[in-house]
């Protein structure tokens, strides 16, 4: 199955203005909002709804909500806090609207993933150097306000809920209880995607775990699919995404930053100007006859595994 790419990328073709980012509703907010590419959804929906379409067109099975920062906690920087639930739910309906619309024009289905992403805060590392046991966001606030989101996400029609780009596996699992606590409440149970960061080519995330240590952190979730994106090139990422394959029986998903890669790329295509389209596209022609992977059945199965900052998987 192929992903599509960067939305950010794909909106700064625009140009847009802070102007553009106001619109109507929101020209008297007495807070910039340029940069607040979340609100597009609202503002200018037909850019957010068209570039889902362009990635679709390309060749990507699964589009992801314009939703990266539509927690009340990365909002509030923007003073707009109280526009997460709609921000959300407005976002999914976009993304819904283009995956059936390319759906019934292909005769083949696409899904809607909804993006859950890291918030600007972190359980675990102090904001201050001065106080190494500080903290500027509590487990329960966060579950709080990713519940917020994912009531969103789902309401709008999401497929799939995609917990990306953890830094902080806490964070993470204060995203996964958020998720797995609407399940029993009052939730149609959806397919998990979970995405970590390493940071950089010492193979671990900015919390300090190895890929391997990250999969048995967040494995309770049952995820259908665990991986990597971002930070990391595709060559660079390769070694880590062959470890976490080797260590869980989900599915791999693995997004890499195009980075360097895109810049080998001449478009010329007159649809869309933008090299991660052009790379969707030539990543869906490669990938269409190859056979699915398939993960293996049971993994350390009879085997106590163990997570932290100084392990990889013990036995």
């Amino acid at each position: 199955m192929v992903l599509d790419g960067g939305m950010g990328t794909m909106i700064q073709q625009h140009k847009l203005e802070e102007k553009d980012f106001r619109g109507n509703e929101f020209k008297e907010h007495p807070r910039p909002l340029k940069g607040n590419n979340d609100l597009l959804s609202l503002t200018q929906p037909h850019i957010i709804y068209n570039i889902h379409k362009e990635y679709l067109q390309a060749g990507a099975d699964i589009i992801e909500t314009n939703t990266f920062s539509s927690t009340s906690i990365a909002q509030a920087d923007y003073g707009l806090e109280h526009m997460a639930y709609r921000l959300n739910k407005a976002s999914a309906e976009l993304a819904r609207r283009a995956a059936d619309d390319v759906s019934k024009q292909t005769g083949c289905k696409r899904y809607v993933a909804g993006a859950v992403g890291p918030t600007n805060k972190t359980l675990s590392v102090s904001p201050s150097v001065e106080r190494p046991d500080f903290r500027n966001i509590t487990f329960d606030e966060l579950v709080e306000a990713y519940s917020e989101q994912v009531r969103g996400l789902l309401d709008g029609g999401a497929d799939i809920l995609l917990v990306e780009t953890i830094f902080d596996t806490a964070n993470a699992k204060a995203a996964l209880f958020a998720i797995d606590l609407l399940f029993e409440k009052s939730y149609q149970r959806k397919p998990i995607f979970i995405s970590g960061t390493i940071v950089d080519r010492s193979g671990r995330t900015l919390s300090g775990q190895t890929g391997e240590a990250f999969v048995v952190s967040v494995s309770h979730a049952k995820p259908l699919c665990i991986g990597l994106n971002c930070a990391l090139g595709a060559t660079e990422m390769r070694p880590f995404i062959e470890a976490i394959g080797k260590c869980t029986t989900a599915f791999i998903l693995c997004y890499p930053n195009a980075g360097n890669d895109t810049k080998k790329l001449k478009p010329g295509n007159k649809i869309c100007e933008s090299f991660l389209w052009v790379l969707c596209l030539a990543i869906s022609e490669a990938v269409r006859q190859s056979p699915p992977r398939a993960p293996p059945t049971e993994v350390y199965e009879d085997y106590l595994q163990l997570a932290g900052t100084n392990a990889n998987v013990s036995t």
